[in-house]
């Protein structure tokens, strides 16, 4: 799968750029350039994984692809969580959700319906993916329905937040359960005829050295955060539900076009549904269980707009996998309705 990539590898220029831009004290430039080497060294780490999943086999594969897959998100949303920013962590946690259903998905479904009259992928798949994100979503906006109801204190709040991400991690380690082993068939995977390009010494020399890139950029990233948005017309909410799923995801996002332009519809719904919902059941609760570990206590209160954002994307998606059919103009509906939400975050 990695072989079919296309590679944003040239943006690792901007790499110097942005510790330059760092230790200048130049925080505009340090934000923008951060982001942009982001992108490849987000793309470094799906292609090493998908190396040494064809290595392990399709049910360790998925294990890894499912841990390794977020990864940038997660470190991200670390440094954000230990320099306080909750309202980006929270907003970006939503924007990868919506993201990865109206941008990823819309563009796949326009991009590959254009050529082709209809577009047909498994149903039971995108259904199984679909119900565990509507799940997932549920009690994401729970925690919100409760705080909006009764006064609660900030240790009730913690308590609540780390309950339900324990719940959420349980359906998480049952999804991989159902999808990598009692029902696997039903499911993608590593083929038969795929051929690791890389060593399994290299594909985890890159594993390891560009997740510690990300580390280094993505602290440079969140440390020129507050500065730079005092200049550029942006907002925090803007940030996280748009720029920074973007930045983080771009590679995936490649990818899940070049699939559906070649009629691989299944594998553009692995990647743009499934990975939704392990934003939702895996990487939110982590982040908050690793906020409570630095004392640096993150919540489950989302925003209004974004509990909207999340549940409207959801719904729709919901909707277009029940036929298991789609087309062009189904994705630019989606992309329709991703900008819609784009535009009100430039205001809300």
């Amino acid at each position: 799968m990695s072989l079919l990539k296309p590679s944003l590898n040239w943006l690792l220029v901007f790499l110097p750029v942005a510790i330059f831009a760092e230790f200048s004290h130049l925080e505009v430039l340090a934000f923008i350039t951060s982001a942009l080497t982001i992108i490849p060294l987000a793309g470094l780490i799906g292609e090493s994984t998908d190396q040494f999943a064809i290595r392990t086999g399709p049910r360790l594969g998925g294990l890894i692809n499912a841990t390794f897959g977020n990864l940038t998100e997660l470190v991200v949303g670390v440094f954000l969580i230990l320099n306080s920013d909750f309202e980006v962590v929270r907003a970006s946690l939503i924007g990868s959700i919506v993201g990865n259903l109206l941008l990823v998905l819309g563009a796949s479904l326009l991009a590959g319906g254009l050529r082709r009259s209809e577009l047909v992928f498994n149903r039971q798949a995108a259904g199984v993916h679909a119900s565990s994100l509507l799940l997932a979503v549920a009690a994401l906006v729970f925690p919100a329905i409760i705080f909006a109801s009764r006064a609660v204190t900030p240790n009730q709040g913690h308590l609540l937040s780390a309950g339900v991400g324990a719940v959420l991690i349980v359906l998480y380690v049952g999804a991989l359960l159902f999808t990598q082993v009692t029902h696997s068939h039903l499911f993608g995977g590593p083929t038969p005829t795929e051929v690791p390009r890389w060593t399994m010494t290299r594909s985890l020399v890159v594993l390891g050295g560009s997740a510690l890139l990300v580390g280094y950029v993505s602290e440079i990233l969140v440390s020129s955060l507050r500065p730079a948005l005092e200049v550029l017309p942006l907002s925090p909410l803007f940030v996280g539900l748009i720029l920074v799923p973007v930045v983080g995801n771009a590679s995936e996002h490649a990818s899940a076009i070049y699939f559906a332009m070649r009629n691989k519809v299944d594998l553009t719904l692995e990647i743009a549904i499934g990975s939704s919902a392990q934003v939702a059941l895996f990487i939110a609760p982590v982040l908050v269980f690793i906020s409570l570990a630095v004392s640096r206590p993150m919540d489950f209160v989302f925003s209004g707009f974004e509990i909207a954002a999340v549940a409207l994307a959801t719904l729709i998606v919901a909707v277009i996998a029940l036929d298991g059919r789609s087309n062009w103009l189904e994705g630019a509906q989606l992309l329709g309705v991703y900008l819609i939400i784009a535009v009100g975050a430039l205001f809300a």
